[in-house]
């Protein structure tokens, strides 16, 4: 092996929000690069019809109109029904098309515990879904939530202030295995949700106060 260097810099999710909230604010206009035919498997769900295109005419029918049966470029509804379309192949793949759907990504009042009895979890089945959750996980961050809700997303007015704001709550004792508190917070540029996150945290907090502190803490970083 002649290499050692195999880190590729691709930028955190985070830091697009960040820019996205910034170019909303600023009234920027923002280009981007599509990926190459992407738009082109989305389905539509309206009437769109079109003039026939230049080198593309029917003699027969010249006063005639094409009707579009896929998500074109240049459609406001392609982008929309691209993930749209995404999302149900990730349903497809692990088995979820038939399931029940949740009004939450993760049920409020299930214990979370560990199974002694169960077998191990196949490994690549584990990391393609997780890998397929992280491209959307900027609009549906779990895959049974996507199944009652795909449409949902974030949205970044222009007319809002441009302050942060932090919102910070824990779960006091919440783990079943050792007592630790579960951090959940997220952050606001404005109206704008850039930022959030749900994790347990690293020490046993002794009481509410002490679980409140560190998920303060941890939200302020």
């Amino acid at each position: 092996i002649d290499y050692d260097t195999v880190f590729a810099p691709v930028a955190r999710i985070e830091a697009i929000r960040l820019f996205l909230a910034y170019a909303s604010f600023k009234d920027f206009i923002v280009y981007q690069i599509d990926m190459k035919s992407r738009f082109v498997y989305g389905k539509i769900e309206e009437e769109v019809y079109v003039c026939q295109p230049p080198g593309f005419e029917d003699p027969e029918f010249l006063e005639k109109v094409y009707k579009i049966e896929k998500a074109l470029y240049g459609l406001h509804q392609a982008p929309r029904a691209c993930h749209d379309k995404y999302v149900d192949e990730i349903l497809k793949k692990f088995g979820f098309s038939t399931v029940k759907t949740a009004s939450t990504p993760m049920e409020t009042s299930k214990p979370l515990l560990k199974d002694a009895e169960a077998g191990d979890v196949d490994v690549y089945l584990y990391r393609s879904m997780i890998g397929s959750l992280m491209y959307l996980i900027a609009s549906s961050p779990d895959i049974i939530y996507l199944k009652g809700q795909p449409k949902l997303g974030l949205w970044y007015p222009k007319d809002s202030s441009f302050e942060l704001e932090s919102y910070t709550d824990n779960y006091y004792a919440g783990a079943s295995l050792d007592r630790k508190s579960t951090t959940g917070g997220c952050q606001f540029l404005g109206s704008r949700l850039i930022l959030w996150q749900c994790k347990k945290q690293t020490i046993v907090a002794n009481c509410t106060t002490e679980a409140e502190y560190v998920a303060a803490a941890n939200c302020c970083r």
